[in-house]
Parts: C-alpha cells; sequence; structure tokens
C-alpha cells in the first residue's frame, strides 16, 4: 500500500513563493502518477499539476509559469514549487497518487494562504 503526506503549506504574502512537498512511504514503486491538486471550501476539488513514473509533467494552463511540480526519486519525494502566489490562490492543497493499478490515495491536505 501507499500513504502520501503533504506539508509545506502556510502564510504568504501575494508575490511570494512557497514549496510543497508530498513524502511517499509504502509501495512508492507502485506509484504511476502522482499529482497536486486545491480545493477552495465549497467548491470542486481542482488540478493543478501532475507527473508521470516515466518523469513527464502535465500543468493546469492556468498555473503554467508560477507553478512547477517536480520530484526526488531517492526520497520519494514530490514537490510542487509555488511561485508568484496570488491571493486566489489560497486553498488546501493534496497530493494524490495514482498506482500502476488505478488506486488513487490521497494525502490529507495542507493549508496555502496567500494574503493581499
Amino acid at each position: 500500500q501507499v500513504q502520501v503526506v503533504e506539508s509545506g503549506g502556510g502564510l504568504v504574502q501575494a508575490g511570494g513563493s512557497l514549496r510543497l512537498s508530498c513524502a511517499a512511504s509504502g509501495s512508492t514503486s507502485s506509484i504511476n502518477i502522482l499529482g497536486w491538486y486545491r480545493q477552495v471550501s465549497g467548491n470542486e476539488r481542482e488540478f493543478v499539476a501532475h507527473i508521470t513514473r516515466g518523469g513527464s509533467t502535465t500543468h493546469a494552463n492556468s498555473l503554467k509559469g508560477r507553478f512547477t511540480i517536480s520530484r526526488d526519486n531517492a526520497k520519494s519525494t514530490w514537490y510542487l514549487q509555488m511561485n508568484s502566489l496570488k491571493p486566489e490562490d489560497t486553498a488546501v492543497y493534496y497530493c494524490k497518487a495514482r498506482t500502476i493499478v488505478g488506486i488513487d490515495v490521497w494525502g490529507q491536505g495542507t493549508q496555502v494562504t496567500v494574503s493581499s
């Protein structure tokens, strides 16, 4: 089984940066895609970015140029670098691991708050 835990959220001023981390444990070799999503209370969860087993990345069009997903295979950790943050980026950010058999495993989320 796979477990994922996010960290790195917090309060930042508009224009600032944060790097979120998603640490995976368990059967990490079974992870096929690792993605980041975000959710504002009352809204649906929104796709932010993902990275495949082979290293291909996809970012939400609206976030390209500001957000970047990356990984450190040796640490079984994935990152979301967020630059030029805006108040509308305020949300709970979740990582999701999809295994090679299609099982989705979500983390508990980390709050990001961007003040104006």
